[in-house]
């Protein structure tokens, strides 16, 4: 058991890179079983999801090396495309392999995902659209097993714009035959990143980061070298933590052009925030005021994955302020957690209403899930006392050696494993 401790109140001050985004690493390692050859990703983040990515790959037969944020991939031996289920289990973005194999080989085989508890996602969206592209759908006993001996080109519109239904079904219409549109498509950062990849690798791609994305299918792709853009949820995070600790902070590799909606939101909430080229600095010395509303949707608007780190800041606003969660329905188990701490938080179904306190005081809590236990770690650095933050494991899952980055901005925050409360107390940080 590991859990982080955190010694509230310092400021944080200095400058910070951001690292390669986790959600834009791991469709993109999914594609790139469809290569022949071998392929060099750059910026690929240390994480815990990443890993498990990296393990299903070897599974199958890919020939992976990882090393200084650098994957290099080699899918020429891959000779099973039925995905083991307890690797499946551990992470929901597995569910992105199906389009790829399935294009590139004929046919696979997984078990449902697994991933965080934060609510129903379905992978209705997924299947459907490998459907409509020609692929045989076999769901029984907890596995789904597509069969096609080449996809063809088709339109699919979907009923909501899903990210991992748009990226699934644009890798599995890189290799299916003829024109394929996808209408009504998610528009995130990620679906650009993707599209971009492909593009190296020779697929044929328009549109993407629109909402009508047209596909080509070709015969083959090939292995390229490619870069991850910067992460826009540790990014937003980061800014947040600068504000949380009336700190000043600048992020390096940081495109703001990705968090237009939480920039607008943090400067409404009194925060100082200035871009520039890949840079933002963040500013905060006066007192938080509360925001009208912030309701979460899919891009541009408000990123949900920021929706609990958000809170947190809110928590220690003049005012009271109102956040609607309208993406998934359990994202809110981070308010009892806060409460403990001393928060002011009344939720009423799918809305919160966050009264500012003069001080949130440091409390034992558990993370629930990734963004929730940012949220916590960003509570605890704004709070007075000693917070403990356990569960760290789900944490590790989106952020890169969290308490590391802050750590080296000036907080006061360690890791420790397997000791007790008791115990903690009393430690030096």
């Amino acid at each position: 058991m590991e859990r982080l401790v955190i010694r509230g109140g310092r400021p944080l001050e200095g400058s910070t890179r951001i690292h390669g985004a986790k959600n834009a690493a791991l469709p993109i390692l999914a594609a790139v079983t469809m290569a022949d050859g071998e392929t060099v990703i750059r910026d690929v983040p240390n994480l815990d999801d990443i890993r498990v990515m990296l393990d299903i790959l070897r599974s199958i037969g890919a020939r992976v090396y990882y090393a200084d944020r650098v994957v290099t991939v080699d899918p020429t031996g891959i000779c099973t495309t039925d995905v083991p289920e307890h690797l499946m289990r551990m992470m929901r973005s597995s569910v992105f392999l199906m389009g790829p194999l399935l294009a590139r080989f004929g046919n696979v085989r997984v078990s449902k995902p697994g991933g965080c508890s934060i609510g129903t996602r379905p992978i209705d969206f997924h299947v459907k659209g490998l459907a409509r592209l020609g692929a045989d759908i076999i769901d029984r006993h907890g596995y789904i097993e597509c069969l096609a001996t080449r996809l063809q080109g088709t339109t699919i519109f979907l009923d909501f714009p899903s990210v991992g239904a748009t990226e699934n079904l644009m890798m599995a219409a890189s290799l299916a035959q003829g024109e394929t549109i996808i209408g009504n498509a998610a528009r995130e950062p990620e679906i650009k990143d993707l599209a971009l990849f492909l593009q190296k690798m020779g697929a044929h791609i328009e549109g993407a980061g629109e909402d009508t994305i047209i596909i080509h299918g070709v015969e083959r792709l090939h292995g390229c070298e490619f870069r991850v853009s910067p992460d826009r949820v540790v990014t937003g995070t980061m800014m947040i933590a600068g504000a949380i600790t009336k700190g000043h902070i600048e992020l390096e590799n940081a495109r703001s052009s990705d968090l237009a909606a939480v920039i607008m939101k943090l400067r409404e909430a009194g925060v100082h925030v200035t871009t520039g080229n890949d840079i933002i600095e963040v500013k905060q010395t006066g007192t938080l005021q509360a925001v009208d509303r912030i309701q979460t949707a899919p891009y541009p608007g408000f990123p949900t994955d920021l929706q609990a780190p958000f809170m947190s800041l809110l928590t220690l606003a003049k005012g009271t302020s109102i956040i609607s969660e309208t993406i998934f329905e359990d994202r809110f188990q981070h308010v009892s957690e806060l409460q403990r701490m001393g928060a002011a938080i009344k939720v009423d179904l799918r809305t919160a209403f966050i009264k500012g306190v003069r001080e949130l005081s440091g409390a034992a809590v558990e993370a629930t899930d990734l963004r929730a236990g940012a949220a916590l770690v960003l509570a605890g650095l704004g709070a007075q006392g000693t917070t403990i933050v356990d569960r760290v494991y789900h944490i590790d899952r989106g952020y890169e050696s969290l308490e590391t980055q802050l750590h080296d901005l000036g907080a006061n925050i360690m890791r420790l494993r397997d000791q007790p409360h008791a115990d903690i107390a009393v430690a030096e940080v």
